[in-house]
């Protein structure tokens, strides 16, 4: 079974064709049966869906990813884990380089392309350091997410508690998240 699996760590990534719709069109079209997809960070090792696809791995199997970032973060994690794989049996197929193996050539390749995926991570990390650090430079500058107005909360919230809507329906009509809806009745009880 070739199994492919993409991810990206926020459902609004769509830079450089790392989308989840993109990263499963170039896996299907490279012969994957099934893809699992799932927004969550690159830098937890723990993540909900690779787990549940890397349980399903048996020897023969193949797994293939379209970047190696989308596999791992740092050198170690992702030349540990696919080392792991290729030792029982599984391939591991990195769309942007080609199989993964334990020959001394295929250990090299891996250990290169993951220094440089957690060099990418390092910088990104470093430019925005160095763009809030630029930004408190500002006398207007405050820390976090600028506060969401809502006009018509309190009279949504009115119609919740007398019964008439439903939280879900009260922000679906406002257009906010259920965290903002419950942050803000916190600030007005």
């Amino acid at each position: 079974m070739r199994y492919g699996y993409a991810r990206v760590s926020s459902r609004g990534q769509q830079k450089y064709g790392n989308s989840l719709e993109a990263q499963e069109k170039t896996l299907l079209e490279h012969g994957c049966d099934l893809v699992y997809k799932e927004a969550f960070t690159g830098t937890k090792t723990d993540r909900p869906v690779f787990d549940k696809v890397i349980a399903k791995l048996q020897k023969g199997d193949t797994l293939m990813v379209t970047k190696l970032d989308r596999f791992a973060r740092t050198a170690a994690d992702g030349v540990v884990l696919i080392k792991d794989l290729v030792n029982n049996g599984i391939i591991v197929d990195v769309l942007n380089m080609g199989k993964a193996d334990t020959t001394p050539v295929g250990k090299l390749v891996l250990q290169i392309m993951f220094a440089f995926a957690e060099f990418e991570r390092d910088m990104i990390v470093e430019r925005f350091a160095e763009g809030k650090e630029i930004a408190r430079q500002d006398e207007n500058y405050k820390e976090g997410r600028k506060p969401v107005e809502v006009p018509d909360f309190q009279k949504f919230l009115r119609k919740q508690k007398d019964g008439l809507i439903t939280v879900n329906e009260a922000i679906a009509q406002l257009g906010i998240s259920r965290s903002t809806w419950y942050n803000l009745t916190r600030k007005i009880a």
